[in-house]
């Protein structure tokens, strides 16, 4: 499967309406640490810690996903292009900016989320 650049750059206006199917709840998401920012990601393209994006173990590159924190309800979606995280506990890594919007402690590294994939 080919995947063009521009399927896969969302930005902070992106917004996705739709039908989500529940993937995973109580997953443990974490988020890129600044030394990514501007790398390139497993699908090419180079990672923004100020865009809505996800690295995901198993998920194709493009999968839209609506991530809950847990603890306060708040949601944001996001879309994957990279893969990871490589930590055995985590389940998804998210960009900065996608974990700071729906983040209760801005200074805690890690949250328990629900994992929804938009149904097309």
């Amino acid at each position: 499967m080919l995947v063009l650049q521009q399927e896969l750059t969302p930005d902070s206006l992106f917004i996705q309406t739709g039908n989500f199917k529940l993937y995973k709840k109580t997953a443990h998401a974490s988020y890129y640490a600044d030394k990514f920012h501007n790398k390139r990601t497993a699908s090419g393209i180079k990672y923004d810690r100020n865009k809505f994006t996800a690295a995901h173990k198993k998920l194709p590159f493009g999968t839209t996903l609506k991530i809950t924190n847990e603890a306060n309800g708040k949601s944001v979606i996001v879309i994957v292009t990279d893969r990871g995280p490589f930590v055995r506990s985590r389940e998804i890594d998210l960009s900065k900016r996608a974990f700071m919007d729906i983040a209760n402690n801005k200074s805690a590294g890690a949250m328990m989320v629900t994992i929804e994939i938009l149904q097309k």
